[in-house]
């Protein structure tokens, strides 16, 4: 385990600035500038990154000197669904351990960071036999992070903060809103009762968790061979069979097609890959990888519940071009379809 002693963040440049989802590039570039006052204008390209679908996101290079850095403009209100305070705590630690890139500073609806060289790993590319193997093993080196606080998982708490959220929202609008038309608060209150009956009884370990796998949040550099893990504002404390069965889910990409969610045989060489580096090189038996075969499935369902919620709050709230509702849809379609099977294993 590698221990961070504190909490205390070292001094941390904080910019006067707002950066505007209208006026991305030319407010991302004043970011950029204050922070690195001898950089020129004509030195410097932005692009905006378009995969996000809670932040804005542009890429500056200085074209002098190669450097590339991050700016993230905070979506509309999202701080309703993430701790930033945290998030900056979580950069600054993973940094230390050569986990992600530095911080350089933040504004007033955002932050500056290094940039991951490297490709995007695209969803068809998840389930490639060598680029999976590196995934297990990365997050494997992610369950041996120890932050400071306490231990215990984040994942029932968040549920139903996002669950009260939800309720705020949609509690007061007219029955023919179209979140009455897809959902009932009472049974989403009942359901998650039960969920966390039938999850916390497993008993499974809380490691320090990215919550967030994403494809889109991979990086593979080529010339490494290796992979990067990026945004960490959904990092905490969290069951192990949750990180690992998100990561599962995400195979489906954001069109949610869950025919891609990996079969028994990938996922067991998989999990045989993540246990033998999370036990320092020694190979697993078939009984303990199927065991954890059995807690990350159970926990699927929970991912399910966990981004349904979050789609239902960010429908409320972001002012991004993306179908909250029906996303949130899509994933309890599948959570039900999927429910009495993976809880029987």
């Amino acid at each position: 385990m590698t221990h961070i002693p504190t909490l205390e963040l070292p001094s941390l440049t904080v910019l006067p600035l707002t950066v505007s989802h209208k006026h991305l590039l030319v407010d991302s570039q004043k970011a950029v500038l204050a922070l690195f006052p001898a950089w020129k204008p004509t030195d410097l390209d932005l692009i905006q990154c378009k995969d996000g679908i809670t932040n804005k996101l542009v890429r500056c290079t200085n074209r002098r000197n190669g450097t590339s850095v991050l700016i993230r403009a905070y979506g509309k209100n999202s701080e309703v669904l993430i701790d930033r305070n945290q998030e900056l705590i979580n950069i600054y630690i993973l940094s230390q351990l050569g986990l992600c890139p530095p911080l350089y500073g933040k504004f007033n609806n955002g932050i500056v960071y290094g940039y991951v060289p490297g490709d995007i790993v695209k969803v068809p590319q998840m389930s490639d036999p060598h680029i999976s193997e590196l995934v297990a093993k990365r997050i494997a080196g992610w369950h041996k992070v120890e932050i400071p606080g306490p231990k215990t998982s984040t994942l029932f708490v968040t549920l139903r903060k996002w669950l009260e959220q939800v309720e705020a929202v949609y509690s007061e609008k007219e029955p023919s809103h179209r979140f009455h038309q897809l959902f009932s608060l009472d049974k989403l209150r009942s359901e998650l009762d039960h969920l966390q009956d039938k999850l916390e009884c497993l008993n499974a370990p809380v490691v320090f968790s990215h919550n967030d796998l994403l494809s889109a949040n991979i990086i593979y550099n080529r010339a490494e061979d290796k992979v990067s893990f990026i945004d960490h504002e959904y990092a905490s404390y969290n069951y192990r069979g949750f990180d690992i069965g998100n990561h599962f889910a995400e195979f489906a990409g954001f069109d949610c097609q869950y025919n891609l969610y990996p079969d028994q045989a990938f996922q067991l060489t998989w999990l045989g890959h993540y246990l033998k580096a999370a036990n320092d090189g020694q190979a697993a038996t078939d009984d303990e990888i199927y065991e954890l075969y059995r807690e990350v499935n159970k926990f699927y369902l929970a991912s399910h519940f966990y981004w349904a919620l979050w789609a239902m709050v960010q429908a409320g709230f972001s002012d991004i071009d993306f179908d909250y509702m029906n996303y949130a849809k899509l994933r309890f379609d599948e959570y039900y379809r999927r429910h009495d099977e993976l809880l029987s294993l």
